[in-house]
């Protein structure tokens, strides 16, 4: 999908600081817009719409988000229920997602998204159980060995690619990479939540879940949901920059997802799945 939306970096005029020497300078920062989510579907006394949710994101590859939101929290589970979009030009932080007809969207889903998870607190096998949405696909059951050379290079290959991120600086990224190594598609977004969903709705609109033969690439941490959307669309590797959490290491385990953090270089940590890592 071509990115149709070119506000994703404002110039600002900015006071620089160098030593006790200030000087006015020009400024790239990311830009940070809401985006309201709708949806619109059957029901027995006619067609519905409804706002699902509203998420601060970087403005681009809108449709891709929506999608991927809907289907990684489990508002839609078919693999075809998207007829079509509507996004005004006179309002572009909101977009509407139009079901075709007979699709019911689990709209109790989209609540699982006021459950904090970052910093609550929460911990342990009921945690998981409370906030997890049921996965489409097995992700335990391709076989298949990684050489640890193409972990070592995904770093370096999504850096090239992270344009937004070379002029502000304040984007995550999420990348999905052939298990070759080669990259496929890039996604940037002040939230990192919002670059995966862009990534798995993109594959999702092009037809081509599960994502059984790809990795994800993560600028950051991995968290906990990052991995429930991974298993979501059946990718089977996630490697991150950062390190992963707990519940994101237990999440991993479960879903048969292999995990590994703090890539640096040559060095990084397997916290799952090992048996799909080469180390020569």
């Amino acid at each position: 999908m071509i990115n149709t939306d070119t506000r994703q970096v404002e110039t600002l005029s900015v006071v620089k600081m160098d030593d006790e020497v200030c000087a006015k300078v020009q400024d790239q920062v990311a830009i940070e817009e809401p985006l309201e989510i709708q949806v619109t579907y059957s029901s027995p006394t006619g067609r519905l719409q409804k706002a699902v949710a509203i998420t601060m994101r970087t403005p681009g590859y809108d449709e891709e988000l929506a999608a991927g939101f809907l289907f990684t929290e489990g508002v839609i589970k078919n693999l075809d229920a998207i007829e079509s979009f509507k996004q005004s030009k006179a309002d572009q932080n909101q977009v509407q997602v139009i079901l075709k007809e007979n699709i019911i969207p689990e709209l109790q889903q989209a609540s699982r998204q006021f459950y904090t998870t970052s910093s609550c607190g929460i911990c342990g096998k009921a945690s998981i159980e409370a906030i997890k949405v049921p996965a489409q696909f097995e992700n335990g059951k391709k076989e298949f060995i990684i050489d640890a050379s193409v972990v070592y290079s995904l770093s370096g290959s999504m850096s090239k690619a992270q344009s937004i991120f070379h002029q502000t600086g304040g984007l995550h990224a999420a990348a999905l990479f052939s298990l070759g190594g080669t990259l496929m598609m890039l996604r940037e977004d002040i939230g990192r939540h919002n670059a995966v969903d862009k990534i798995i709705g993109a594959s999702y609109l092009s037809g081509a879940l599960p994502s059984d033969e790809s990795i994800l690439f993560l600028s950051g941490r991995a968290g906990f949901e990052l991995i429930q959307k991974a298993a979501m669309a059946g990718i089977p590797v996630v490697v991150a920059v950062g390190a992963p959490s707990s519940l994101a290491v237990e999440m991993a385990n479960e879903a048969g997802i292999t995990l590994i953090g703090f890539l640096r270089g040559t060095r990084f940590n397997i916290y799952s799945g090992k048996q799909r890592i080469r180390i020569s």
